[in-house]
Parts: structure tokens; C-alpha cells; sequence
């Protein structure tokens, strides 16, 4: 019967479009991780990988591979221009919380000015004419979306350190730090392969190419760039251990 056989077109091709869409997971995490380093410590990276998915679904769907375009670099902007439209429609700082911070920093300022030290909570509520109570929520809603620092705090608590709030392992000091030498660390390593090597570690890495694509770009089968691929991953490990790292743990 037509209607069955259409069904089951249907049913082949929502399949394939799964398919798809569970080899190209990896690429909806790199571009997120990608975005995600350049935006305020409060955004969550697994908002932008879900934003991502849906790009990749819809890439999946409307995909024509006629136009001769290899399917990864048709996604990646579909994934990264979903991203960007759930952070447009995430309004992650509002024009109100912009206009308070300025409001904020404007009494903050001219209190600073006058006092010649930094104002106590209370003091900024009354330059600001709300209730103390009311400051205390304003500045937690300015602090969540990182516009306002920690440091505020009530006249009693004036000889305290400021207030301690953490932020992401990612996001910590100490934790950036170790990340710049692992990445130093890296590149030292990618010096020691031969140049063959270090061109399938970058278009794979650094360009986000597939397997295929990269043996396109290098005249070769994307068997053989899956065994330089892992070639180059055992010599970069080696060269690791001898620098006395073989575990990311060490960082």
C-alpha cells in the first residue's frame, strides 16, 4: 500500500537523520566549549550544548547534500547560529539589570568620593533610597549575572573578608593556570611530529574536520588518516611522559 511504503520512507529517514546526528555530537560540544570560553562564568555550558543539539537536528533535516557542501561544515553553522539565538533569546544581563548596575555604580562611585572609603551596604541603600533588604536582592541579581562584585557587605561585618563565592573549576585561577601549561605542554609535543602528523592533529583538532574530509584535503583514505591520527596521539603521549606527565591529574 502507497501509505506504507511512504511511512516506511518516512521511518528510513528519521533514522538516518539520528544517525547523523549521534556521529556529529562531538562537533555540538567543540563549537559550545568554543563559544563558551568567551562568555561570563554564569552562562552554562550545557545550555549552549543543548541549543547546539537542536541546530544539529535541524541541520540533519534540511541538509541537501547535492550542493556538494561536506555535511560538518554545513552544520557548524547551523549549531553555532542555534547557540548564538539561545544566547540572544537567554538575555543573560537585561537592559533593567544594566540600568541598575549603572545606578548602582553611579552611588557607589560618588559615596566612595564623598566617605574616602569603600560604602557599607547600608550606606549604598540609602544613596539609592530602597530598604536594605531590597539593596540585598538587587545586588544578588546583579551578582548572578556577573555585573556586581562579592565584596559588599553590612557595617558589623566592615573588618571581615569579603564574601566567598565560587566560581566554576574552570573559571579558577588556579585551574586556568594548569590548563596554559598542559596547552604549552601540547604544542611542544606537536613539535616533535613529523609535519604529516601535526597537519591531521590541527584539521582534526583545530579545524574540526572529519576523518574523511581531512583524507580529501590530504589525498589519502580516511583509513590511513585514522592510523596517522592515533600515531600521532601515542608519539604526543610519549613525548608527555618524558615531560613527566601522564595524567591530566598532574595539573
Amino acid at each position: 500500500m502507497p501509505t506504507t511504503a511512504a511511512a516506511q520512507k518516512t521511518k528510513g529517514s528519521t533514522a538516518k537523520r539520528d544517525r547523523v546526528v549521534m556521529e556529529h555530537l562531538p562537533l555540538v560540544k567543540a563549537i559550545a566549549v568554543r563559544v563558551h570560553e568567551n562568555l561570563p562564568v554564569h552562562v552554562d555550558l550545557d545550555d549552549l550544548v543543548h541549543a547546539g543539539i537542536l541546530g544539529l537536528f535541524d541541520a540533519a533535516t534540511k541538509y541537501n547534500p547535492d550542493k556538494q557542501v561536506a555535511f560538518s561544515s554545513y552544520a557548524k553553522h547551523r549549531i553555532k547560529g542555534a547557540i548564538l539565538d539561545s544566547l540572544r533569546q537567554l538575555d543573560w544581563a537585561s537592559r533593567d539589570l544594566r540600568r541598575r548596575h549603572k545606578q548602582v555604580e553611579a552611588a557607589t562611585r560618588d559615596l566612595a568620593a564623598s566617605l574616602q572609603r569603600t560604602p557599607t551596604e547600608t550606606e549604598i541603600a540609602a544613596k539609592m533610597g530602597v530598604e536594605v533588604e531590597r539593596w540585598r536582592q538587587m545586588a544578588l541579581d546583579l551578582r548572578n549575572v556577573g555585573l556586581v562584585s562579592a565584596s559588599t557587605r553590612a557595617a558589623e561585618q566592615e573588618d571581615l573578608p569579603a564574601p566567598d563565592f565560587p566560581s566554576k573549576p574552570e573559571t579558577q585561577p588556579d585551574n586556568m593556570c594548569a590548563r596554559r601549561q598542559l596547552r604549552e605542554l601540547l604544542q611542544g609535543a606537536m613539535t616533535r611530529l613529523p609535519e604529516r602528523y601535526q597537519k591531521v592533529v590541527v584539521l582534526y583538532y583545530t579545524n574540526e574536520m572529519t576523518m574523511k574530509e581531512i583524507g580529501g584535503v590530504m589525498g589519502i583514505n580516511e583509513s590511513r588518516v585514522s592510523q596517522i591520527h592515533k600515531a600521532a596521539l601515542e608519539k604526543m603521549a610519549t613525548a608527555l611522559e618524558e615531560a613527566g606527565i601522564d595524567s591530566i591529574r598532574a595539573f
